[in-house]
């Protein structure tokens, strides 16, 4: 049985005619039994989120602030202790983020999204939370980042639909993260990572969707949904030279290792 560690149930794409409830349907058919739902914006999107996920077994969210968003003056308003308060205020929150660096598309200023991902990591600290972690063509500031505000230790998380440098990737395992494999995995062009699959213990490995984004092969192009974190998590498998079940065991026990707060309904 698997986990899908990181979507966006909460997306437009999933709200016509009942979707999220389809979307759910589809994944218990398909053997995920639980999924982790990502909270990208404070003010707009997490009081709804968290009314949408409640009712749902064995469906979770996190609160925070994409880096597109970090220069919002919503999102700036937002305070660590609101935040800490935010993350500490229902069981069904289990970790904080998404948040991090995008210097591709640079919707974000550099100095807000690196003021807004310190934020977070201080809320990680407070809260022993785990963070999700978004990099794009920042890895270099988000490493050192996550060494300045911890010193280098105490900090948990994962590093959501890695497509990073091997290096960064290392790294980010050295200093206790997850990594965290989206559709990405699946695609022709990615042999490098892959590779770097190989070298990614099997204790801190995750799968995911990031749904309704990067449908994995062989749906590249259609909407992707958490019922499709299987055909990821089968790749992962042959990678690591495992059964498709011991795969979704491992990834399973992972995410419930990371995210402990999470308490998982039979």
């Amino acid at each position: 049985m698997w986990i899908d560690s990181h979507c966006h149930l909460n997306h437009s794409k999933f709200n016509p005619d009942g979707g999220v409830y389809e979307a759910l349907r589809a994944a218990r058919e398909a053997g995920v039994i639980g999924m982790l739902s990502i909270d990208c914006l404070i003010r707009e999107e997490f009081s709804g989120l968290l009314e949408l996920v409640k009712p749902l077994e064995n469906v979770w969210c996190t609160v925070g602030t994409h880096p597109h968003d970090a220069g919002r003056d919503d999102e700036k308003s937002v305070s660590l202790d609101e935040l800490v308060s935010l993350a500490n205020s229902d069981d069904k929150v289990i970790g904080i983020g998404e948040c991090g660096l995008d210097y591709f598309y640079k919707h974000s200023s550099q100095n807000d999204q690196q003021s807004c991902f310190r934020k977070h990591i201080q809320a990680c600290l407070k809260t022993d939370l785990p963070m999700i972690v978004h990099a794009r063509d920042a890895d270099d500031d988000i490493i050192r980042i996550i060494r300045e505000e911890t010193s280098g230790e105490g900090m948990r998380g994962v590093m959501h639909c890695f497509s990073s440098s091997t290096k960064m990737g290392h790294e980010a395992i050295d200093l206790g993260f997850h990594i965290s494999f989206s559709g990405i995995l699946t695609f022709k062009k990615s042999e490098n990572l892959r590779d770097f699959a190989k070298d990614v213990p099997l204790d801190r490995l995750l799968v995911e969707t990031d749904s309704p984004y990067l449908a994995p092969e062989p749906f590249r192009g259609a909407m992707n949904q958490p019922a499709l974190v299987v055909h990821t998590g089968k790749i992962l498998a042959g990678i690591k030279n495992v059964s498709v079940d011991e795969m979704a065991r491992i990834t399973t026990r992972n995410f419930f290792s990371l995210f402990n707060k999470a308490k998982a309904i039979s």
